[in-house]
């Protein structure tokens, strides 16, 4: 077994994959490497890149034995990160890609569509709008690298339909709230990723803090 199909076996006992799991992150990894070039996905683009810094840190999610969803939406999605390995890990959640460039969101329905994943679509709505104009039943919100903190939070205003969902965002080890950021601030989960320490921040609005 060569270095690369180590990476994968070990990635596929991690987490205990089924056989068609490993197939859609397989061929998921695979479109990501032939189409990077024309639309720019991401400058991770060895399998062993792909494997840790993409598709395992997208998964650090299912670690956290407390958390459950019915519907998660991928603010910024970009490439898919986190919300397609999501969807392939739990493939009977359902699934809102919200990205707005246009090659990006044409990337994402491919992948829908090859790996054949129900009960998920692509919103090309920018983010406020997307608050302002949708009424979808998310009960969790996920950002990885993608919008602000602060932009992110809007979902809490009083006269947004998603005030009550919650939001989790990947964050360094060195991330430090501002004083805003802290009040919505619920609970932070810290996980390894090889040799880089890194947590995911839940985030909720103030009221919801007595259902910790």
């Amino acid at each position: 077994m060569d270095r690369t199909d180590q990476i994968w076996q070990s990635f596929f006992e991690q987490f205990r994959l089924s056989e068609k799991q490993k197939t859609q992150f397989l061929l998921y990894a695979r479109l990501l490497q032939m189409h990077n070039q024309e639309i720019n996905l991401t400058t991770l683009t060895t399998d062993q890149e792909i494997v840790r810094d993409h598709f395992q840190d997208s998964l650090a999610l299912s670690l956290i034995s407390d958390i459950t969803f019915k519907h998660i939406a991928d603010v910024g999605a970009g490439a898919g990160f986190p919300g397609i390995p999501l969807k392939i890990f739990y493939p009977d959640i359902q699934l809102t890609l919200i990205e707005v460039i246009g090659k990006k969101v044409n990337f994402l329905n491919q992948v829908i569509t090859e790996l054949n994943l129900t009960q998920t679509i692509v919103s090309d709505l920018d983010w406020r709008t997307f608050l302002r104009k949708t009424s979808y039943d998310i009960d969790l919100f996920c950002a990885r690298a993608s919008l602000p903190i602060s932009e992110l939070l809007r979902m809490f205003k009083p006269s947004c339909f998603y005030k009550n969902a919650r939001l989790v965002y990947w964050a360094s080890q060195h991330w430090q709230p501002n004083s805003v950021e802290k009040e919505y601030l619920l609970t932070e989960d810290f996980y390894q990723l090889n040799a880089k320490k890194r947590r995911l921040v839940f985030f909720a609005p103030p009221d919801d803090f007595e259902k910790k």
